[in-house]
């Protein structure tokens, strides 16, 4: 069922749009990922949710209530900043204790939520301590203890990572989906990390531009992007693409080499091939059929092996499982057909009929 849903959602400043008119359904309980490159507009649609920005136009709806123009402290939300916004003078304690200020419960009931709180994230021991004397790791857990203290209907986290290192990023990603298995609320959180997205999020929403370009089960969007856009935002390394030309007679005919399609497909004329690294199948044999290239580098990573191949111009990236090559070395591969994904090089969406 529909918790939160946007209506039309646009913002604009100064007679420049941020965000074009957006609609979205969330449901209740469900972690949502926005994600896009810099200045696409999931900050500013994260910050209307949350009351911090007034919409230019269109509806905001809570439960059924709608929240369009009440005002932040009333819409019984919670963000947490990526710059952790904690108050420098105070201790933890009284910065966990700071934003039940404004509601009328017993000194009391505020302590139990901070024991609470702080046990839950494990930062006890850190209640005396100002913000100064913690690490970036130990703030980030306070940031969010804040939000936890209020009991909000909805978590908003505003790319709270970016300030980590990687490796206390894992591990913060891993007590974020730890607190929300727990609590169970609705959770929102805006990243450019297509890594951090696809494995924190039930829910993906890729933007560009202003505008919410696909929304959807995360694997589903990688597997199965609606356009150019999508299929190489997600993905590292990223999704190779070859241009071609599909013929009437049935074929996709490219400097790389030819595939043969099926019939009586409906397009012709020019077409990008999209193909994720991991779905090349390397050959031994020398069947003309295949593509053809030679190995520019190798990365070894342990699992698996990333080949930067160049072929006909191309410049293509080819997991291998096992084996390995060497610079200079020319190899063939081949793709499944249910593993290619087809573009219009003007419109940039789909080509669904050519497999």
């Amino acid at each position: 069922m529909t918790y939160l849903r946007l209506d039309r959602v646009e913002k604009t400043f100064s007679g420049l749009t941020a965000l074009f008119p957006s609609s979205l359904e969330i449901n209740k309980g469900e972690f949502v990922v926005f994600v896009g490159p810099s200045g696409c507009g999931k900050t500013t649609l994260l910050r209307l949710i949350a009351g911090l920005e007034e919409v230019s136009s269109g509806r905001i709806y809570l439960d059924q209530k709608e929240l369009t123009w009440i005002e932040p402290k009333n819409r019984g939300v919670a963000m947490v900043f990526q710059n952790y916004a904690l108050y420098p003078h105070l201790t933890v304690e009284k910065n966990l204790l700071y934003p039940l200020s404004i509601l009328k419960l017993p000194k009391e009931e505020k302590q139990a939520r901070v024991k609470q709180v702080s046990e839950m994230l494990e930062i006890s021991s850190l209640l005396a301590r100002k913000p100064a004397e913690l690490s970036g790791g130990q703030r980030q857990r306070v940031a969010i203890g804040r939000a936890l203290v209020r009991q909000p209907d909805i978590f908003l986290f505003d790319e709270p990572l970016s300030n980590l290192d990687a490796r206390l990023r894992e591990q913060m990603r891993l007590e974020i989906l730890n607190l929300h298995s727990k609590l169970k609320r609705t959770t929102i959180y805006v990243t450019h990390d297509q890594y951090e997205a696809m494995t924190l999020s039930e829910t993906l929403v890729v933007m560009n531009q202003g505008r919410i370009i696909q929304k959807g089960n995360p694997l589903e969007l990688y597997k199965n992007p609606n356009c150019l856009f999508v299929a190489q935002f997600l993905g590292s390394p990223p999704i190779n693409i070859i241009k071609g030309q599909v013929t009437k007679e049935g074929n996709f005919e490219s400097p790389v080499g030819n595939i043969a399609l099926k019939p009586n497909h409906s397009f012709s004329g020019e077409a990008l091939l999209g193909i994720r690294p991991e779905n090349f199948m390397i050959e031994a044999d020398d069947n003309p059929g295949y593509f053809k290239g030679k190995v520019l580098f190798m990365e070894h990573l342990g699992r698996e092996i990333h080949l930067r191949v160049e072929s006909e111009g191309f410049y293509l990236w080819i997991i291998s499982k096992d084996k390995i090559f060497v610079p200079g070395e020319n190899i063939r591969f081949s793709v499944l057909p249910e593993n290619r994904l087809w573009f219009s090089p003007s419109s940039q969406n789909r080509i669904l009929d050519l497999n």
